[in-house]
């Protein structure tokens, strides 16, 4: 895949940024090299590798989801803000 002005306008536009006129030559040519070393990695040989080489059978050790409350640091928490009540903290109503 070939790098150019042409290609370059669109990925600005695709990425809603837009490169400086100094820094479009410089751009293009790390993008050239970007592409042309993702190219490389066509020509490797996968002939005989499973293609779930990297799984495993064993899956995420789950555990119950236990709340702690510890009054004391609420407590703190709260003594900080400027009005709260009942552990919560009490704020302007925004939605009518």
């Amino acid at each position: 895949m070939q790098i150019d002005e042409i290609l370059l306008q669109r990925l600005e536009k695709l990425s809603y940024l837009q490169i400086p006129q100094e820094d479009r030559q410089e751009m293009i040519a790390q993008l050239s090299k970007i592409v042309s070393f993702v190219d490389n990695l066509s020509e490797l040989s996968t002939e005989g590798v499973d293609a779930t080489f990297a799984m495993s059978d064993i899956s995420t050790r789950l555990r119950e989801d236990n709340g702690i409350v510890n009054r004391a640091v609420s407590d703190d928490i709260l003594s900080h803000a400027p009005h709260a009540s009942d552990h919560f903290f009490i704020v302007p109503k925004i939605i009518e």
